[in-house]
């Protein structure tokens, strides 16, 4: 693969931005790496200080840029926007959750995708900023094209294994569960067809001595609310995301074809929501259906509403604009 064809933007050199791009820099992920923020200074320094660290790690060019430099990026991110702490958005008892950015993210990615797609109008478009689901329907609508991909649950997906394991005392690498739907307070965990080690969810609670409705009521907690936890202690949830946001990036430059929990425009549903689903250079080529119980379906059925409404919305803002 010639470096040409593993260029990579990032708009928005904030915590999130900067994880995105420490993370696809310390992976190998990509050849090149183009950071845009609004105040350039930002940018300038962000990129400066991980250069230094470029004579230990894998070979990449990292530079600050404008949006003309984006040309020929294969895949361009976009970080920038209103965050949770900042948009008041860290309550457990708002049931809006991240939908409360929505409006005040809308303006910023009026700004910045027309210029993305000016620059570099054959890159997939990566939405990362929250809420992710409904921006990236935005961002098709911008755009004008259909290769935009969400985040998604990707990160919750890899909470639940990781807080699965550590109740259950095992490596999450061990551990297979996902969460669909919306990035948010809908999203719809599924146990019923959660693993350990290949034993369903409930069998390997009890064979690892713990209750499963125990291990699930907790699990469900600290899944649900783990972004609010990290704010709490660091501003910022970054790191898993931007870890995230680095594997999907070699999916897509590699054109690997793995599968992963990302969110793209669901006809059936009419809005973008996660699936599981086959990634490679185009994006999400191919989506998979999974098993869900009656119970999961019904809510499953409630999220996709939920972000209906949402894009509800985002048209009446849209049209008024």
């Amino acid at each position: 693969m010639n470096g040409s064809s593993m260029k990579v933007g990032i708009i928005g050199a904030g915590a999130v931005g900067s994880a995105c791009a420490m993370a696809l820099m310390q992976r190998g992920s990509a050849r090149e790496i183009v950071l845009i923020d609004r105040t350039a200074g930002r940018a300038r320094a962000v990129a400066l200080d991980m250069r230094y660290g470029a004579p230990v790690s894998p070979t990449v060019d990292v530079r600050d840029g404008s949006y003309e430099d984006l040309t020929g990026a294969n895949l361009v991110m976009i970080t920038a926007g209103v965050n949770e702490k900042s948009g008041g958005a860290t309550d457990r008892g708002d049931a809006q959750g991240r939908l409360k950015l929505l409006d005040a993210n809308v303006a910023v990615f009026r700004e910045i995708v027309p210029q993305v797609v000016a620059a570099a109008p054959d890159a997939l478009l990566m939405v990362v900023t929250d809420p992710p689901d409904p921006l990236a329907d935005l961002t098709r609508h911008l755009a004008k094209h259909d290769r935009v991909v969400s985040t998604g649950t990707m990160i919750d997906s890899l909470r639940f294994r990781v807080h699965l394991g550590e109740r259950l005392g095992v490596n999450p690498t061990s551990v297979e569960a996902m969460a669909i739907g919306e990035h948010g307070t809908s999203e719809v965990l599924l146990w019923s067809s959660a693993t350990v080690a290949g034993l369903p969810i409930q069998q390997a609670c009890q064979q690892c001595g713990e209750s499963y409705e125990k291990v699930r009521d907790a699990v469900e907690r600290d899944v649900r609310y783990a972004n609010i936890t990290i704010i709490e202690g660091n501003n910022a949830s970054q790191y898993g995301i931007g870890i995230a946001c680095a594997r999907l990036t070699e999916a897509v430059l590699r054109d690997e074809r793995a599968i992963f929990p990302v969110a793209s425009y669901q006809a059936t549903y009419g809005v973008t929501l996660t699936l599981p689903s086959v990634v490679g250079r185009a994006g999400v080529v191919r989506v998979l259906t999974p098993p869900m119980s009656t119970d999961e379906r019904a809510q499953f059925q409630r999220s996709a509403e939920r972000l209906r409404t949402a894009g509800d919305r985002l048209q009446l803002a849209t049209a008024s604009s």
